[in-house]
């Protein structure tokens, strides 16, 4: 494991900082970072990053690891990693395109036709927000279990369903869709992959409002939508193959994501509440170092490891769980530590209520990218050598198993 810039590291990362200090402002440590809840706010948010993607578009510094043939500057994943390192320092609207460059492109560029890749550029650029539409009511954890069906008319599909969960459709151009086109397959064998135009005709987002007051999913009809069959990625009844690329970029972009807080601000918090005495507490902190140390460490594996053009594996996944729940240990922490005032929320509560709000948020982490319990089963089973789960429904066909409805 490699833990120290080499001088090759360390000039690169002196090129970004010098590039970002022309380009942004510095992020002022004393103000509290606070989340965009509003719809007007979560509007102005996706148009700010869309803002700042262009800066990066224009100066050379989007698509960092992409090929240069798809736009890309044909850079590594740790001139990625420092990158982002340098940038968290910055204050720049960031997340929006999270599903654009980090589940879509990566599947374009293994799967995609020439005519499909042309969209990269716009991704790059910020022209292009994408969504996932994957999950349903019925087809969670059980992704294969999906239900949208897609029928082919002519050089058409025509897809009719229900999409849940959905990340920031509201404010995206295009979706990637799983549908079933074969009922008659079982469950993982009867699945196409979609390139979706959401400004398609008979397509509602309906937003879903959380706990923390946030819409930032939604539930989306689709209602005798057509999509040309050109949009079809990899072949036909396949789709499940290209889903998983798709599913293993999102579980490691979870894993590397930031928190909107860090340790010395429990540590700050704990004196603020005059709870430094206390021995629970001072445990508590301990461990949330302890914690995030170890995923520190965990992200410079797989920095060496994709360094050194070798495949991260099981890492990324385990690193994606321990986030979860470092994250729900920490953030209960805080509220423990505030004690009453815990209980409070919004501008009642320190800074806002932001600890309230990430303690809540903490489901978003722990749910999307596959449950905390399908991640052991992914460890258990491809690092471990454990047996898998039994299935009794595996390869019988859809439309026999319970959960086909029909």
């Amino acid at each position: 494991m490699d833990i120290a810039d080499t001088p090759q590291e360390s000039a690169f990362r002196a090129e970004a900082r010098a590039w970002l200090e022309q380009h942004a402002p510095r992020r002022d440590p004393t103000k509290r970072h606070k989340p965009a809840i509003t719809d007007a706010e979560q509007d102005a948010h996706a148009k700010a990053a869309r803002r700042w993607q262009r800066v990066l578009y224009d100066g050379g510094w989007a698509g960092l690891t992409w090929p240069q043939r798809f736009g890309g500057r044909g850079g590594t994943p740790w001139q990625a990693s420092i990158f982002a390192e340098e940038q968290a320092e910055f204050d720049v609207a960031s997340g929006v395109f999270a599903v654009a460059h980090g589940m879509v492109a990566p599947t374009l560029m293994v799967h995609g036709t020439d005519a499909q890749r042309s969209h990269l550029d716009a991704m790059l650029s910020g022209d292009e927000v994408w969504a996932q539409l994957f999950s349903e009511p019925e087809a969670g954890s059980d992704l294969a279990n999906l239900g949208t069906r897609a029928v082919l008319d002519g050089e058409e599909w025509v897809v009719n369903g229900q999409k849940v969960w959905t990340s920031g459709a509201q404010y995206s151009e295009y979706a990637i869709l799983l549908a079933r086109t074969d009922p008659d397959a079982p469950k993982h064998a009867g699945i196409t992959y979609f390139l979706l135009d959401l400004r398609s005709p008979g397509i509602e987002v309906r937003p879903l409002r959380q706990i923390t007051g946030v819409a930032h999913f939604n539930e989306v009809f689709l209602t005798d939508v057509r999509i040309p069959a050109e949009n079809v990625v990899g072949d036909v009844n396949r789709g499940w193959k290209v889903a998983h690329t798709t599913l293993n970029n999102e579980r490691a972009f979870i894993g590397g994501g930031n928190s909107a807080w860090s340790i010395a601000e429990l540590t700050a918090m704990a004196r603020h509440f005059e709870r430094t005495d206390d021995l629970v507490v001072r445990q508590g902190i301990a461990a949330a170092h302890s914690r995030a140390e170890v995923l520190k460490y965990m992200g410079y594996r797989i920095r060496t490891a994709v360094a050194r053009g070798e495949m991260p594996g099981a890492v990324a996944t385990t690193m994606k769980l321990f986030y979860a729940r470092h994250w729900a240990r920490s953030t209960a922490l805080a509220l423990q530590i505030q004690g009453a005032h815990g209980s409070l929320w919004g501008a009642s509560a320190l800074d806002d209520g932001l600890w309230q709000q990430t303690f809540c948020g903490q489901y978003a982490v722990r749910l999307g990218g596959g449950t905390d319990e399908i991640q052991c089963n992914v460890i258990g089973e491809r690092a471990l050598g454990l047996p898998r789960e039994p299935a009794a429904d595996r390869d019988l066909p859809w439309r026999e198993t319970r959960g086909s409805g029909r």
